[in-house]
């Protein structure tokens, strides 16, 4: 059973069960992103009819749950998203430094807290040591997206950074950019996310804005807890920094893939029976060997599980001279320096308020013909809340 298996068929075939054995211990986010994701394009959520113009063919098409952890409905939100950063694109180099979260386990268990350590301090480090006139002396700005798992489905946090290479001068007077092939030195960039990774996740400890459960429990113990901050100091952390990115087209294509990624693609499935579930994954032990790993269907919904975010955590942020409150100006001041003019505005990308994937507007499979829809197919009770705007 290969061909067209989706997430939502194991969840459907399977999710009661793993909700029994979990015995009402499954928290509330989880099942929110199972019923959405089992719900996704089904009459429960509604949806309409539409009809082909040229050979009159009817079919219904349902609504979209819109979860952001559903592998199917990330075309239209990441669409949007790119259309926005096109426009705020620079002709620079452009590079990409991967900042990971050794603290995993306890980061499972503290997912908003320490996650929003990973974020700010991955972020802290870029731009410190950007701003040192020995290394770059500048002012950068970067897109940052949190990735939480690994190609089996491990729980692996670590996030993503893309950053322009160079930035304004602390006066704001020219454009300092970075040597040719090179932004900054991996080995700096570690020791300082380490070290601030660390104060960071120790301030959370004594603000008492961590918890430690089952096989943590012990951690709760200040000097247990001091013990494995000191173990975690003395391990050499590597921040990975690829080599730069070709161009613009470049940068727009690597932030489609990963920005509105989930732990896994349906792509990616391969089978499933009545105790197990098969997907395609890469060993990157081992020089990135395609192989297919088979799980229990309890084992690989718990998996996918893991990797749910907190609700309202943005897992995609911006910093530097990209971030929210000051990325017009800054940006603008970038192109002064830069001498380059501002990009033509272009119109807002439709946005559609009861979802329908674009595609299925398109075109007819039979013969090809425009589709028009010709009715709505209301839901059929309002049993289920609306899982449709999930932060990101």
């Amino acid at each position: 059973m290969s061909a067209g298996l989706e997430v939502a068929d194991i969840f459907r075939r399977h999710g009661a069960a793993y909700r029994r054995a979990q015995d009402g211990h499954l928290g509330r986010v989880e099942r929110r992103v199972m019923s959405a994701i089992e719900l996704c394009r089904t009459a429960e959520l509604g949806g309409h009819r539409e009809a082909c113009t040229s050979c009159g063919l009817v079919r219904c098409a349902y609504n979209s749950c819109r979860n952001r952890h559903c592998p199917k409905c990330q075309g239209q939100d990441r669409a949007e998203w790119l259309a926005a950063r096109q426009a705020e694109l620079l002709p620079v180099p452009y590079f990409h430094v991967v900042f990971p979260a050794p603290a995993a386990e306890i980061a499972f268990q503290n997912k908003a807290a320490v996650y929003a350590i990973l974020f700010r301090t991955a972020a802290e480090t870029l731009r410190a040591i950007a701003a040192d006139p020995k290394h770059l002396g500048a002012e950068i700005g970067a897109v940052v997206v949190l990735h939480t798992w690994g190609q089996n489905l491990h729980h692996h946090p670590h996030v993503h950074c893309v950053v322009p290479g160079g930035g304004p001068a602390p006066d704001g007077t020219r454009w300092v950019g970075c040597r040719p092939g090179f932004f900054l030195p991996v080995r700096v960039l570690s020791r300082l996310f380490r070290r601030l990774f660390l104060e960071a996740l120790h301030i959370a400890f004594e603000a008492g804005e961590l918890g430690f459960f089952n096989d943590l429990a012990s951690l709760a113990e200040p000097a247990a807890f001091s013990r494995l901050i000191h173990e975690l100091r003395r391990v050499e952390w590597v921040v990975y920094a690829k080599p730069p990115f070709g161009g613009p087209a470049q940068v727009l294509a690597y932030l489609g893939r990963y920005t509105h990624r989930v732990a896994i693609a349906n792509s990616r499935l391969v089978a499933m029976t009545d105790d197990t579930v098969a997907f395609r994954w890469k060993d990157y032990r081992h020089h990135g060997k395609p192989k297919v790993m088979t799980l229990g269907h309890g084992e690989f919904i718990r998996r996918f599980l893991g990797h749910s975010l907190p609700d309202g955590f943005h897992r995609i942020r911006h910093y530097g001279f990209l971030a929210n409150g000051q990325r017009a100006a800054k940006l603008a001041l970038c192109r002064k320096l830069l001498a380059v003019p501002a990009p033509s505005p272009t119109p807002d990308a439709d946005r559609i308020d009861n979802p329908v994937p674009p595609h299925k507007l398109d075109r007819c499979r039979c013969c090809g013909g425009p589709m028009i829809i010709i009715g709505t197919l209301p839901r059929p009770s309002p049993r289920h809340p609306s899982f449709w705007h999930d932060s990101s």
